[in-house]
């Protein structure tokens, strides 16, 4: 089956006590990650009020002068906290810096988890003092909506429903706010520079509230390009490579990427918001042994999140080796 569009799906089904509506989501959400690994999902816990306070939050951060936004880049952080200038980050594979800057906010553990030791602190801009908490917000509602998306992958999976739980406590997700920032004389960038280079995510599922332009598209297994489009009350929910490693490719990290606007659009600016949900470093990304047979031999070897991890930063630029 080859998808003209990605599935949507209501994730209320699946936390209702309806034991029919749970089991139709189930097998609708192992279908399309099956098959091109994006849905696109409503009842997602967001409100209207804390995407519109974020976006209007990060919007005023990337209109500061580029020396004040430098204030927040911390290089030995290795991005993974604060602010990301325009053109660190590259697809794997490619040298050519994507046309986009971001800001990393991080897992704040609030109880007694020794794990918190792994993690730096949040770097917030005193310019912009309302960012923290809607940031904050978004970033626990989206990690709970997350938590439930994994429940409804290990029924798939025919794990235990709480497979998941204890390897995404305090793990070590990350909310990104991207500014694809505009492009007024095209001729002074890489002929090849792209908004978003074509790339799988490096995590277990991502979670993308709407984007404030179109652009973002999904590669279909038929080769075909399909734009992915949610509407406004709905979040984009798509496989990781981490998942996808787990489940020996059962489950697709879908290769996607943000194409650049037409000419006379280059000119303005594109904002989006994914949360990438990692687990804690320590989880063993081991193939399912569900997942491989004589059909669909192991095709990976074993390694810790934590380690898939330091690997892609380093292939994506992020992180010197």
């Amino acid at each position: 089956m080859l998808y003209q569009e990605i599935p949507s799906l209501d994730l209320s089904d699946f936390t209702s006590a309806n034991e029919e509506s749970r089991k139709n989501f189930v097998k609708a959400l192992g279908d399309a990650y099956q098959n091109i690994g994006f849905v696109a999902i409503k009842n997602h816990g967001l409100t209207d009020e804390m995407t519109t306070s974020l976006y209007e939050a990060i919007q005023a951060f990337f209109a500061l002068p580029e020396a004040i936004k430098k204030k927040y880049e911390i290089p030995e952080l290795a991005g993974q906290r604060g602010y990301i200038g325009k053109g660190k980050e590259h697809a794997k594979g490619r040298s050519v810096g994507d046309l986009k800057e971001f800001y990393h906010v991080g897992q704040q553990v609030t109880d007694h988890d020794p794990i918190r030791h792994e993690y730096p602190e949040n770097v917030w801009p005193e310019e912009v003092p309302e960012m923290k908490k809607v940031a904050l917000s978004v970033y626990k509602t989206l990690e709970e909506t997350g938590k439930k998306m994994l429940q409804a992958i290990a029924l798939h999976l025919e794990l235990d429903e709480g497979y998941f739980e204890d390897k995404v406590h305090n793990g070590n997700s990350i909310l990104r706010p991207i500014h694809y920032f505009p492009i007024e004389n095209p001729h002074e960038v890489p002929a090849d520079a792209v908004r978003a280079a074509e790339h799988g995510d490096i995590n277990l599922i991502t979670l993308l509230m709407g984007a404030s332009a179109d652009g973002l598209q999904v590669l279909r297994r038929d080769g075909h390009w399909i734009p992915i489009t949610a509407l406004p009350d709905q979040i984009v929910v798509n496989v990781g490579d981490m998942l996808a490693r787990l489940t020996n490719n059962r489950l697709k990290s879908t290769i996607h990427r943000v194409v650049n606007p037409p000419k006379e659009k280059m000119g303005s600016s594109r904002y989006s918001i994914p949360f990438f949900m990692h687990p804690r470093s320590d989880m063993d990304l081991t193939c399912l042994p569900e997942c491989i047979d004589e059909e669909h031999p192991k095709q990976y070897t074993d390694i810790t999140a934590g380690q898939f991890l330091e690997e892609r930063l380093a292939e994506i630029g992020l992180k010197k080796n």
